[in-house]
């Protein structure tokens, strides 16, 4: 089992930046994927970001350029720094973990962090 812990998120106005965390237990976190989602009211979840176990990103579109996902192995943590906010970037997000065992595929969420990003 793996544990989640984000924090970071807030209230902050358009142009601003924040830096969300993602804290993992468990002794295997370098070999985890892991990724940022986030939900909008009324919306389904997104991914936004991810990171692969050697460090290959990915990021949707609407985040590209703005956004930078990271990971710092020997802290079991996850970053996701965000620029250049905007009032659409508002959302729940959510650090997710992936952990492959054999041929088995698990995920893990944490509980989220609220962003909030004023106009």
């Amino acid at each position: 089992q793996v544990q989640l812990v984000e924090s970071g998120g807030g209230l902050v106005q358009a142009g601003g930046s924040l830096r969300l965390s993602c804290v993992a237990s468990g002794r295997t976190f370098s070999s985890y994927a892991m990724g940022w989602y986030r939900q909008a009211p009324g919306k389904e979840r997104e991914s936004v970001a991810s990171i692969s176990s050697i460090g290959k990103t990915d990021y949707v579109q609407s985040v590209k350029g703005r956004f930078t996902i990271s990971r710092d192995n020997a802290k079991n943590t996850v970053y996701l720094q965000m620029n250049s906010l905007e009032p659409r970037d508002t959302a729940v997000y959510y650090c997710k973990a992936r952990s492959v065992v054999s041929t088995r595929t698990y995920d893990y969420w944490g509980q989220g962090t609220q962003v909030t990003v004023s106009s």
